[in-house]
């Protein structure tokens, strides 16, 4: 058998940097692969938790909603009113009933100082 010279410092850095071009592919695929679960976990985080603007745009719609059902109560209270004064009986009975509801829906809505 015969001996195979030693390669040269040269030689192995020519090469390699040959090689580079080759290889970076698969080290950029390596690195995607390594950080995938990362990227996974992080999706998976932000799927389950509510930013705080989400929360927010929530309750504003939520109140809003309340708001708009309030408004709603007291145009049919005042209406109820107005016929309950002229004289229908049936409308005190609604007027009094759309008063109870304006009294349990008016705690969750906030009161603004105008």
């Amino acid at each position: 058998m015969t001996k195979r010279p030693a390669p040269t410092p040269a030689l192995t850095v020519a090469t390699a940097l040959l090689a580079l071009p080759l290889l970076s592919g698969c080290l950029s695929t390596a690195a995607s692969v390594v950080t995938a679960p990362v990227r996974v976990a992080g999706k998976a985080v932000d799927w389950t938790t509510t930013s705080q603007s989400e929360a927010d745009e929530k309750r504003g719609r939520n109140l809003r909603r309340r708001e708009e059902e309030l408004g709603k109560l007291d145009r049919q209270y005042q209406k109820h009113l107005r016929q309950c004064r002229s004289g229908d009986e049936d409308a005190c009975l609604r007027s009094r009933d759309d008063y109870a509801r304006i009294q349990a829906l008016s705690p969750s809505v906030p009161y603004e100082r105008r």
